[in-house]
C-alpha cells in the first residue's frame, strides 16, 4: 500500500467527542458550551452524550417486609426512564444545533463509568461540567471532572459555569 493510500484512510475516521452529562445546569451548561464553541468541530466528529446512572441502593428493600421484586423493578425502571429522558432532551439540543449525537446511558459510580465508557468507545475528547466545588467540598464529595482529568484516557475539557 502506498504512502498516500494510508493518509487517506486515516483522515477519513471521525473522531468522537463525549460529553457527560448529568441532570444538573452544570451538565446542561457543558453540553450547550460545547455545541456553541465547538460546534464546528463536533459536525465532523461522532457525538456521544453519555450519562451514568448512580446504583440505587435497594438492600435496605430485602430487609424489609415491602421490599417486593415488582417494587425493585419499578425502581429501577424509573431510574432507567428519567436517565433515557434526559438523554433524548440532550438529543433534542443537540439538534437544535444541527448535530446529531448518540446517547449512552450505564449504570455504576459516575466518574468511573465516565472513564470507562471514554476506553470503551474509543473517545477523542470528553467534555464535562464542573460543579464549582471548593477544595472542602471535593475532599469530602468528591469531583466527577477531576477524577475524569486525572483517570481518563483522553484529553479532557472541563466547562466552568460563570457564576
Amino acid at each position: 500500500m502506498a504512502e498516500e493510500d494510508v493518509e487517506v484512510e486515516t483522515s477519513m475516521v471521525k473522531n468522537k467527542v463525549m460529553v457527560a452529562i448529568d441532570d444538573s445546569e452544570y451538565g446542561q451548561h457543558a453540553l450547550k458550551w460545547a455545541l456553541k464553541t465547538l460546534g464546528s468541530t463536533i459536525v465532523d466528529s461522532e457525538l456521544v452524550i453519555y450519562t451514568a446512572r448512580p446504583k440505587v441502593d435497594i438492600g435496605y428493600l430485602y430487609a424489609s417486609s415491602w421490599g417486593t421484586a415488582e417494587l425493585i423493578k419499578e425502581i429501577k425502571e424509573s431510574e432507567k426512564k428519567a436517565a433515557l429522558d434526559l438523554l433524548n432532551k440532550a438529543k433534542a439540543t443537540c439538534t437544535d444545533y444541527g448535530i446529531t449525537a448518540e446517547g449512552v446511558t450505564e449504570v455504576g459510580d459516575p466518574k468511573v463509568a465516565i472513564c470507562n465508557a471514554v476506553e470503551k468507545l474509543h473517545i477523542q475528547l470528553l467534555v464535562v461540567g464542573s460543579h464549582g466545588r471548593g477544595a472542602v467540598t471535593r475532599t469530602f464529595l468528591g469531583s466527577v471532572s477531576n477524577y475524569c482529568v486525572n483517570h481518563a484516557k483522553c484529553p479532557v475539557l472541563v466547562v466552568k459555569k460563570a457564576d
